[in-house]
């Protein structure tokens, strides 16, 4: 080759990379994709993600049905971020394991094995949490832990699946950027309840919805469930449910479902803002959009939502990208007056009942103590045949001041936090040692199953348990429903709203398992919630104590 075809060759490649200066255009130039539409990136069947790519705005929100191109955009932004812009990228999923190591192999390695362009940028891809191309570098973290976030600066953070994370963690991940003069941040999530992870930042971002115009009636409008998909049939076995059909939410004519004619139909939608008008652009859209799911498959979804809560909350979470609460999934204020009986906090208590303490280790320690009426005979499930009366609610600043409660209410088994203040924790049980276990919401524990760790010489800890979240605390709620537990007339508000905080948000996953999680809305506190959770837990390793047996006789 001639000096001077190098030149041309060179001054071509210069201009061609000058003009890349948007994600959408570097997506559709150097983006490869498998199936289900293989080739170079295209936004035909997805016309609502190219704005996305190319919002200018600092902060951006999204909140969405599953598999609609949300997690893939924020892909391309990071590629684009890392070979146009040169800048660093954080890309945060909820663990470390399987989340971030899954995506780093399925969904970053994959993305260079198809895009030549890519694999010839990155000079370092072995090391799964740091990706490196040239001086520029991408980390992957999971948001369990803080070490992981807080030694890593970078301008650009994305968080996939924000509703799965740690949410304190979320806040800590803002601060990676704090220190940049231009600096990105993308959120994207399945919701899962009001106020709550995606939903709560969703509220305060523009709340954009994809419009289009109806080619029935020419009118501007959007795909919005229920009113915008006609189910047929009368249950997932009935062959007229597949003529279910997408409606206009105008004119109620049927819309195209062919994946081409909708793509012709979406083509020049348009985002259209029906939040306030902040800097922070949030954008909403669900799977009637989508061109790879059948509307039927929408319909049968929806029947199988009519008898199973699980299906009912993925519908709306998984499919419409709404958040949702299921009926029975919160303690109502009507449920907790009706556990309301005549006595008071202040009442003399007798000494001689078995009594269980439970505390919330925070800011304010909040602490339960419960009184318990015990079955005659001592038979397997005593947390479902006992009864506790509550007889102090209240909250104390030091753990020195706990040592006055363990005396004063005599009490035979207390259970307190682990975290966060394990080490004052573990002093507190050292003072009295046998009557205080501290307490880990641990996985992979079903039910009301506890376990005591064992150290490096297989020696039991005796201070420690390890419990299953959900579990106990559908046990402890599950009393307010059913009105078999005791609480003073004096019970104060804010153990009320402790109660009602929590959420039990049901779902199936992958393989159509039930699933159950315990949430909350954000900046609502439930610390009386887990405090009485940890009295409870407290009955059986009192028993347990008192009479010699195995703690697995009473659970």
């Amino acid at each position: 080759m001639t000096l001077q075809s190098q030149m041309r060759n060179r001054i071509q490649t210069g201009l061609l990379r000058r003009a890349v200066n948007t994600a959408s255009v570097w997506a559709e130039k150097y983006r490869m994709m498998g199936k289900p539409i293989p080739g170079y990136w295209t936004f035909k069947y997805h016309p609502w993600l190219r704005d996305m790519h190319d919002s200018h705005a600092e902060h951006n929100i999204g909140q969405k049905a599953a598999q609609m191109g949300f997690t893939e955009t924020m892909l391309n932004l990071v590629f684009y971020k890392i070979d146009v812009c040169r800048e660093d990228c954080l890309y945060v999923l909820p663990n470390k394991t399987p989340d971030a190591t899954d995506f780093s192999v399925g969904r970053f390695d994959s993305a260079l094995e198809m895009s030549p362009h890519l694999s010839g940028l990155f000079s370092d891809i072995k090391n799964v949490g740091h990706k490196r191309a040239g001086s520029t570098n991408l980390y992957i973290r999971g948001s369990r832990g803080r070490s992981g976030l807080k030694s890593v600066p970078a301008p650009n953070l994305f968080f996939d699946e924000r509703d799965e994370m740690d949410q304190k963690q979320v806040t800590l991940g803002y601060e990676r950027a704090s220190g940049q003069f231009q600096k990105m941040i993308w959120e994207i999530s399945t919701p899962s309840i009001t106020d709550f992870g995606i939903n709560s930042a969703f509220q305060l971002s523009t709340q954009e919805h994809f419009f289009f115009v109806c080619p029935c009636c020419s009118r501007n409008t959007e795909l919005i469930f229920p009113e915008c998909l006609k189910v047929r049939g009368d249950g997932i076995l009935d062959p007229d449910i597949y003529e279910s059909r997408i409606i206009c939410r105008e004119c109620k004519n049927d819309l195209p479902h062919d994946k081409d004619a909708k793509a012709a139909m979406l083509k020049y939608g348009y985002w259209n803002a029906t939040g306030p008008k902040v800097e922070t652009r949030g954008f909403y859209v669900n799977q009637l959009y989508s061109a790879t799911i059948k509307p039927w498959e929408i319909a049968k979804h929806i029947i199988l939502a009519e008898t199973n809560q699980g299906y009912e909350q993925e519908l709306y979470n998984s499919k419409m990208g709404l958040p949702h609460t299921v009926e029975g999934a919160q303690v109502t204020l009507e449920k907790v007056n009706a556990c309301i009986r005549n006595y008071r906090l202040q009442d003399p208590h007798d000494v001689n009942v078995l009594t269980t303490m439970g505390i919330d280790v925070g800011t304010w320690l909040h602490v339960i103590i419960n009184q318990w009426l015990l079955p005659s005979t001592l038979g397997n499930d005593l947390n479902t045949t006992a009864i506790p009366k509550v007889i102090y609610i209240g909250k104390v600043k030091r753990f020195e001041e706990l040592d006055r409660l363990m005396r004063d209410f005599s009490i035979n088994q207390a259970v307190i936090d682990m975290f966060p203040e394990r080490r004052l924790a573990k002093q507190f049980a050292d003072r009295f040692p046998g009557y205080v276990k501290l307490c880990y919401y641990a996985r992979g524990i079903a039910g009301r199953s506890m376990v005591e760790p064992k150290d490096e010489n297989e020696l039991v800890v005796d201070w420690r348990v390890n419990v299953d979240r959900t579990g106990w605390l559908d046990t402890t709620l599950g009393r307010f429903h059913n009105s078999r537990i005791m609480l003073p007339q004096d019970t104060p508000s804010e153990y009320v709203e402790n109660i009602k905080a929590l959420i039990r948000k049901p779902g199936v996953d992958a393989y159509d398992n039930p699933t159950v999680d315990y949430v909350k809305p954000e900046n609502v506190a439930d610390h009386y919630a887990h405090a009485q959770t940890y009295a409870e837990i407290a009955l059986p390793l009192a028993i347990s104590a008192s009479t010699g047996r195995d703690i697995k006789a009473f659970l």
